[in-house]
């Protein structure tokens, strides 16, 4: 099961998160998402579970339960789409006038 955690606390190691979800079942990984440019945290990331069951209970003990002083918020991980995301799909440009020679 592929859980995502979200609001995680930016000091937190992978280390740190796979220890809080082994309290429940084996943890295949943990992985904090860090930003491609600083490298510093996002403040979210992925739990993999290899007990579907106990991938529940930990979403359930741990949703809203606070981790280093912020409350997190734990949800099954949905399937990535292709589609685009928010407001960032295709869209127009902005004025352009299609000049001719004549117009010089």
């Amino acid at each position: 099961m592929n859980i995502y955690v979200a609001n995680i606390p930016f000091k937190a190691t992978e280390a740190e998160l796979k220890g809080l979800f082994e309290e429940y079942g084996e943890v295949s990984s943990a992985k904090i998402i860090l930003d491609k440019f600083t490298q510093r945290s996002r403040g979210f990331g992925f739990v993999e579970m290899s007990d579907d069951s106990a991938g529940q209970q930990a979403i359930s003990s741990l949703n809203g339960a606070d981790f280093m002083g912020k409350n997190l918020v734990v949800n099954e991980a949905r399937p990535r789409t292709d589609a685009p995301r928010g407001n960032r799909g295709g869209g127009g440009g902005g004025f352009r006038k299609n000049f001719n020679r004549n117009d010089y």
